[in-house]
């Protein structure tokens, strides 16, 4: 019988005390060869109990280690890490998730089934709270009118694609492609999975990988994180044009219109009015159709309610965010020139 290959799984950190500990342990649960496999924590420089936590449970388990990164960003923990690694495949393991018991077994099979350059599966959102609030937000993060066509939340079979969340690749991959992309403090996976495919590599999602992953647990950390994930588009698309699909500019052009018919209404009152109900009402009719049947699904009429204030947080706060970053687009490639 083949032997199987020793796999390192990388997890970037920064204050994560609330789940690192769930997350770990779900790995440590897999049914993978424990002997197989090296945990590696790339912290950046948490304030939290996130090390601490992480020690304490590497003092059980000699395969965990723990690297600091000064820098803080994801894409410069991935290049730590895999410098690092001592394995022949690697896993980018997020630390706001924990994984099903195959995980690792499913990543390893599937890359040699398909010969591929890179695997991953499907995202089970999960609320971090008990609120409806927080409900709201896991289910708007599951929904394709909350998300678009993110493949990865609502897949039912396997498929090549175009990116996967997380991501396990043959470490040779990144001899051919290249490391992460340090000046992407966003969007660095998809950035990476687009040379992969320039490269000629197949990406393959699978229903078969599974892991749940927590949203955030309230109208402030979707705003925060949407916003930047909006900001980060523009940033990407000015150094990696290759990168990105016209799906994640669609809340650009929603605010866009938005703002545009409130500034024409001093100058032509029915052009504004006009734009704004041309934006508007097809996206609240949508926006409370799905939400219905959301509330009807859930058994849960609450939703009926909060779930259109949940949607539009989420699409305002991700198009403003674009908005910021075309203000901004031109000083980002400034200060990323001065750095190179």
């Amino acid at each position: 019988m083949e032997k199987k290959p020793f796999v390192s799984l990388i997890i970037p950190t920064y204050n994560e005390e609330k789940y690192i500990r769930n997350c770990i342990n779900s790995l440590l649960r897999n049914t993978y060869p424990s002997d197989l496999i090296e945990i590696i924590v790339v912290d950046g420089m948490s304030t939290d109990k996130t090390v601490a936590i992480v020690k304490e449970i590497a003092s059980k388990h000699s395969n965990i280690i723990v690297i600091e990164n000064p820098r803080k960003i994801a894409p410069v923990a991935m290049n730590l890490g895999i410098k690092r690694a001592k394995g022949d495949i690697i896993l980018r393991i997020d630390a706001h998730a924990d994984y099903q018991e195959d995980y690792i077994e499913q990543c390893v099979y599937l890359l040699e089934k398909y010969n591929a350059s890179n695997v991953g599966g499907c995202i089970d959102t999960k609320p971090s709270g008990k609120g409806i609030v927080s409900k709201s937000i896991a289910l708007a993060l599951s929904h394709k009118f909350g998300v678009g066509n993110s493949s990865f939340r609502t897949i039912k079979q396997e498929m090549e694609v175009d990116t996967v969340p997380f991501g396990a690749f043959p470490k040779s991959i990144f001899d051919q492609v290249g490391l992460y992309n340090e000046k992407l403090v966003r969007n660095q996976d998809i950035e990476l999975n687009s040379r992969i495919r320039k490269n000629g590599g197949k990406i393959i999602l699978s229903p078969r990988i599974r892991c749940s992953y927590y949203a955030r647990e309230n109208y402030k950390g979707l705003w925060n994180q949407n916003y930047n994930n909006g900001k980060w588009n523009i940033f990407t698309q000015s150094i990696a044009s290759y990168a990105l699909s016209i799906r994640h500019f669609v809340p650009l052009f929603f605010v866009l219109s938005l703002l545009l018919g409130v500034l024409l209404l001093p100058f032509s009152v029915n052009l504004g009015l006009f734009l704004l109900a041309t934006t508007l009402i097809p996206y609240l009719v949508l926006s409370l159709f799905y939400s219905g049947k959301i509330a009807i699904k859930e058994m849960d009429f609450r939703l009926l309610f909060v779930q259109p204030v949940t949607f539009l947080v989420l699409h305002f706060s991700y198009g403003f965010g674009s908005i910021i970053g075309l203000i901004k687009v031109k000083k980002f490639l400034r200060s990323i020139n001065n750095e190179s």
